[in-house]
């Protein structure tokens, strides 16, 4: 049997800009991406502080070092610019290996969205 736990975190960033007209997707600073061990293209959830909206998205690299976090598509009518939001990836694996995983977990500076 197979379990989803949580694999990858990334704890208050803000959005820096919400694109309705864009195809889809969460775009972030490549530095988060990496940080947080998740991959492009990977589904993700978001949480959004401020308003309590849940959604799930996928991960498109943003230019490194921007900190951007940026909501395309209609995820965009989720968030505003300057929301508080967590994203969250999960993954499956059998109780015995979810017992050994240690998730990452990445905390940036919520105003800047950089790795202090």
């Amino acid at each position: 049997m197979l379990i989803e736990v949580l694999k990858s975190k990334i704890h208050r960033v803000s959005v820096t800009d919400a694109d309705l007209n864009y195809i889809g997707s969460i775009t972030l600073d490549k530095k988060l991406i990496d940080a947080a061990n998740l991959t492009v293209g990977e589904k993700v959830q978001i949480v959004n502080v401020n308003n309590g909206e849940r959604l799930e998205t996928y991960v498109i690299e943003g230019r490194e070092g921007s900190g951007e976090v940026t909501l395309n598509g209609p995820a965009a009518r989720k968030v505003q610019k300057g929301d508080l939001i967590i994203i969250i990836s999960y993954a499956q694996m059998s109780i015995d290996e979810a017992k050994k995983f240690k998730p990452t977990l990445v905390f940036p500076n919520e105003n800047t969205n950089q790795l202090d």
